[in-house]
């Protein structure tokens, strides 16, 4: 069975993640549920408009993950994504699907519908059923560092909810051992080395300067020898940054994104897709000519 490895020619360009938020509480207000609105027509223009724009994975969640968020039903949540996967496979055939969510009834319901990828904030470690699913699927999944919890985000009017930050030993090293665990836990169920893909967990259980450092020091991750994602898009830290809500971080996400790439990420994980896919090919040209 083919993997992710197979699909992407890891280092030799960046890929784009374009994120469609079936929901009505995305933290970047580009939720398409809308009252009274027709949210999967909605969902699907977005995803036409970011394959249009270069996206080459479109990420579809229905619960937000965003900090203080009220959680969502199993039900519910499947009622939002599968039929938006099911639509957007149909729309536009061949893209790549990965699903944003940390259930495994949900993941399946979405890979029956067309995803072929888990994209899990809990890295297989919230649902007992979620690493046997992905593994008998030979799905690819992206496992995220998390070390958020209900109790840490504090709030600010204008700039939107942010986490304080987890104590850490050493930032790096901790979020390295971590994820190597992480990884290794995924091959332990069964799971494809080469449909493993790892994210350091820009925004989760990271405050401000933590988040500033991940991405700075990201070239580090590259020694657990795996493909990388980064998703710092419109997150409170850009906006704790420059003093900015969600809807005017497009400059601040431009400048991550860049330098994710710079320091070796893979893939990219944003809501301004054309103007990312922009950035990304102009980061390419200049820092992968003698990669």
């Amino acid at each position: 069975m083919a993997t992710l490895s197979d699909r992407f020619a890891w280092g030799s360009r960046s890929f784009v993640m374009g994120i469609v938020n079936v929901t009505p509480d995305s933290f970047s207000g580009d939720g398409v549920v809308r009252a009274g609105g027709d949210w999967l027509d909605a969902a699907v223009a977005q995803a036409r408009r970011f394959v249009a724009d270069g996206a080459d994975i479109i990420d579809i969640g229905g619960e937000s993950t965003r900090p203080g968020a009220a959680p969502v039903a199993v039900e519910d949540e499947i009622a939002r994504v599968a039929p938006t996967v099911l639509a957007v496979a149909r729309a536009l055939p061949g893209t790549a699907i990965s699903v944003d969510t940390f259930k495994a009834r949900v993941a399946e319901a979405a890979l029956d519908a067309g995803a072929a990828i888990v994209n899990d904030v809990w890295a297989l470690g919230a649902d007992p059923d979620m690493a046997g699913l992905v593994a008998r699927r030979g799905a690819g999944v992206v496992l995220m560092h998390n070390r958020s919890t209900p109790a840490d985000p504090v709030q600010a009017e204008r700039l939107g909810r942010r986490y304080t930050g987890a104590r850490y030993g050493e930032l790096i090293g901790d979020v390295k051992r971590e994820l190597a665990a992480m990884a290794e836990a995924a091959l332990a169920a069964g799971i494809a080395r080469g449909n493993i893909v790892l994210d350091p967990g820009i925004g989760f259980g990271k405050g401000t300067q933590q988040n500033l450092e991940l991405i700075d020091r990201f070239n580090e991750f590259r020694a657990l020898g795996y493909p990388l994602l980064s998703g710092p898009s419109r997150k409170s830290f850009i906006g704790y940054t420059l003093d900015l809500p969600p809807d005017q971080r497009v400059e601040g996400t431009a400048a991550a994104v860049a330098i994710s790439i710079a320091r070796g990420a893979d893939i990219v994980r944003v809501h301004d897709v054309r103007e990312m896919t922009r950035v990304a090919r102009m980061t390419d040209a200049i820092v992968r000519r003698s990669r």
